[in-house]
């Protein structure tokens, strides 16, 4: 069963036409790759997922059993709570320490359990790997430290889909490959995930079906 199932779908900006008669699905465990210039689509799609656009034309455009040409706004927060998403520039919040800003997390999506708080917060934290005082603050950290931060914050809700927008954009050769082998141990512990790059080194390195957005088109690349 697809996790995702998007058919004969167009994305419009106001007025403007961003992709057309896209055809898409990535199922429970599954990881699929975005590519294309910038200004291609690839932000536009990925915000449709997010529940930040709304679908007008679209024969069905599901995402983790929400109907998203019918969704409401009260059902957007529900969805998102499913959905992890880790960002180029990692938006971590620069006035807290690596704990608070996972604690903020936990807190902003309603979970009441507090006395679990650090207990899932050390879970995701060894997941990625960071080893680090909790206390440091994001500016006293490496790119790389910052961006397993924010994927740890990414799967602290256990989401059944993350989604990465250019994780690797910001990162060093060297750190780039420690994040290309995290997500491989995401995806392999059944996490299903979607990431945007540019970066062809990062596809070559991992299994999974290649997506472009090119001229207001969406297809599927076949690998050699």
């Amino acid at each position: 069963m697809a996790f995702i199932e998007i058919v004969n779908t167009d994305l419009n900006i106001g007025n403007k036409n961003i992709l057309k008669n896209i055809n898409f699905s990535i199922s429970e465990g599954e990881m699929v790759f975005l590519i294309g210039r910038t200004g291609s689509g690839k932000t536009t799609f990925i915000n449709s997922i997010f529940g930040n656009l709304e679908i007008e034309k679209s024969d069905k455009f599901n995402v983790l059993n929400y109907d998203l040409k019918k969704i409401t706004e009260n059902q957007i927060p529900y969805l998102r709570r499913k959905i992890g998403f880790v960002f180029q520039d990692f938006k971590l919040l620069n006035d807290r320490s690596i704990y608070d800003n996972l604690e903020f997390v936990l807190k902003s999506t309603g979970n009441n359990d507090k006395k679990n708080f650090n207990k899932k917060i050390q879970r995701v934290l060894k997941l990625v790997g960071i080893n680090t005082s909790l206390d440091k603050f994001p500016n006293q950290l490496s790119g790389g430290e910052q961006q397993r931060v924010a994927i740890a914050r990414s799967v602290l809700n256990n989401p059944e889909l993350i989604i990465a927008d250019e994780p690797t954009g910001n990162l060093d050769p060297e750190t780039s490959l420690e994040i290309i082998e995290l997500f491989q141990r995401l995806n392999k512990i059944g996490t299903s995930m979607i990431i945007a790059t540019h970066d062809y080194n990062l596809i070559l390195k991992l299994k999974g079906k290649v997506f472009k957005c090119e001229d207001g088109k969406f297809f599927e690349v076949k690998r050699k």
